[in-house]
């Protein structure tokens, strides 16, 4: 499933256009991309968390060489599947319809 597949099924469940959900998905989209930059994690209950982890240096290998590379400290996007995802990927309990 891609973006415009999500948008497709949101305006379908939801009963909007497909350009109300698109501005719809876009503003979520956006929320949690500035709150998890300032380093707010954003918890969707029963979905799940997204945050910031910070990722140390450490050394790394190029495969083709062998040769050994300094690969530099960084912060990135971690998301964490809550109790409701992965109950419903496992398919142990449906996913609820409202």
């Amino acid at each position: 499933m891609n973006k415009g597949d999500l948008i497709e099924i949101v305006a379908k469940e939801a009963d909007i256009s497909k350009a109300a959900a698109g501005k719809a998905l876009g503003a979520v989209i956006d929320a949690v991309v500035k709150s998890v930059a300032k380093g707010n994690p954003v918890t969707l209950v029963g979905f799940g968390t997204f945050k910031a982890a910070k990722r140390a240096a450490r050394t790394g290998v190029n495969p083709k060489t062998g040769e050994k590379l300094k690969i530099a400290a960084t912060t990135v996007p971690r998301f964490t599947a809550g109790t409701g995802f992965k109950t419903a990927v496992a398919g142990k309990k449906k996913v609820a319809k409202k």
